[in-house]
């Protein structure tokens, strides 16, 4: 089921074919290092995609959702993208690619997405973000939105 779109973008929720890609996006080094997230078993990982597949779309209910990315015209997943409640019970945003489609410019828009669709979707007072200040990438990302004075 689709979510939302942007220009080169469909966030769409997760079917059963998108599950190397899940796996991938959680286990590979390169991909998790730069993120503030601890590392997942294998087992753990199966259990996340299992219920997020079961969730089946309803998530605005829910503390932590994820959504694959797919390049329009691409059946591939490239990446996740994540609704979440953090510990001080804020709205929050997040997203991660896989390693080859890095540096296309694909975390600025789906960052503009997230932002859009939480506003006009959940109507909402600010969205939150957290990021490792060694990930630069992802900073200058959120310094990009950082005038937008609906997230923090």
């Amino acid at each position: 089921m689709k979510i939302f779109e942007t220009n080169r973008l469909i966030v769409k929720t997760l079917s059963d074919k998108d599950k190397e890609y899940f796996i991938e996006l959680l286990s590979d080094p390169r991909i998790i290092e730069p993120i503030p997230q601890i590392k997942f078993s294998r087992n753990e990982i199966l259990e996340k995609f299992s219920d997020y597949l079961k969730s089946n779309g309803n998530f605005k209910e829910r503390e932590k959702f994820a959504c694959g990315i797919f390049e329009k015209g691409n059946q591939e997943m490239i990446g996740l993208c994540l609704f979440l409640t953090n510990n001080e019970n804020d709205n929050e945003l997040g997203y991660r690619f896989r390693v080859n489609y890095w540096g296309k410019g694909y975390g600025t828009e789906i960052t503009k997405g997230l932002i859009d669709y939480y506003f006009k979707e959940f109507n909402i007072g600010k969205v939150t973000a957290d990021v490792n200040i060694e990930n630069v990438r992802s900073v200058k990302i959120l310094n990009i939105h950082e005038s937008d004075t609906r997230i923090l």
